[in-house]
């Protein structure tokens, strides 16, 4: 009883967040998701990775095999799943990308703070970090048949996590009036992540869901199936291990819809997949703190 009480403690500021902002849309109130998302993406979210990572106490050894673990995962999955989208005959451009990068920012950051604190937050932002530069590079390579990679490094995230990993290891700190204010423009992310995200799904139209079940089960399975598997080989302590396996396991990120809208794919579907997999993770989150804590 005291385990379903802890773990519903961690994942009840989540949904109740997004479920705000699911309310918000349904009873017709304006909410400019464009801005609010530049907003998040360009000052809080960069602020919230900046100072996560300078913060955070992460000895080197762990940064590394955090951050190798991340990477290794990632192709993985990338290989796995372009593995089962040829077999199943599915459209590279709509399901390869969705399915490789889960929701890292608007859910995992904030179940990694609620679940492990602000060490596991630290950890969260290291997965994050890996996840944005391939989702920004590869992804959207993927899901446009084409472009130049070197748009990462337009994205405030990027400077973000290389100065937060700079200041990391070198141990430097920035002035403490400079900190409070990052501390404070970071402090927005979260909620507004989270909101945003509640926002987004109240506005989805999805035409089918039985495809996006399936593909939602599937992606769960191997996803934790491999974050376990690579977390183990590194031999990661048991948080950055827990951490990693959430954070992998996340369900489609919404900003999937977004790119598949922006670059000509199947956007239904991949709304399908969005809803299909966020309902599905209410379920199989709070199931896997409860086997990780």
């Amino acid at each position: 009883m005291e385990l379903i009480l802890t773990v519903l403690q961690i994942v009840a500021p989540v949904f109740l967040l997004a479920s705000i902002g699911f309310a918000w849309v349904k009873v017709g109130w304006r909410y400019e998701i464009e801005f609010v998302t530049r907003l998040a993406m360009t000052i809080s979210v960069p602020a919230l990775i900046f100072v996560a990572l300078m913060k955070a106490d992460i000895s080197a050894d762990t940064l590394s095999s955090l951050l190798l673990s991340s990477v290794f995962a990632y192709i993985v999955l990338t290989i796995i799943f372009w593995i089962i989208a040829k077999l199943a005959k599915l459209d590279m451009a709509t399901f390869w990308a969705p399915l490789i990068f889960g929701n890292t920012g608007n859910l995992g950051l904030p179940l990694a703070m609620f679940a492990f604190g602000e060490v596991g937050l630290g950890y969260a932002v290291v997965v994050f970090a890996v996840m944005a530069v391939g989702s920004f590079s590869i992804g959207v390579w993927m899901v446009s048949g084409g472009g130049s990679v070197t748009k990462i490094f337009k994205e405030p995230m990027v400077w973000a996590t290389l100065a937060g990993a700079l200041f990391l290891i070198k141990g430097w700190q920035t002035p403490q009036w400079t900190t409070n204010t990052l501390e404070l423009m970071g402090q927005m992310a979260i909620p507004l992540m989270l909101i945003t995200l509640g926002v987004a799904l109240a506005r989805l139209k999805i035409t089918t869901i039985s495809r996006a079940v399936i593909l939602s089960i599937i992606k769960l399975i191997v996803s934790i199936g491999t974050a376990w598997v690579i977390g183990s080989y590194f031999g990661l302590n048991d948080i950055a291990f827990a951490v990693l396996v959430v954070q992998i396991a996340t369900p489609v990120a919404v900003t999937s819809y977004l790119l598949a809208q922006k670059y000509g794919a199947d956007a239904d579907e991949v709304a399908g997949l969005v809803i299909a997999s966020t309902v599905l993770s209410v379920m199989a989150l709070p199931v896997l703190l409860a086997v990780l804590l």
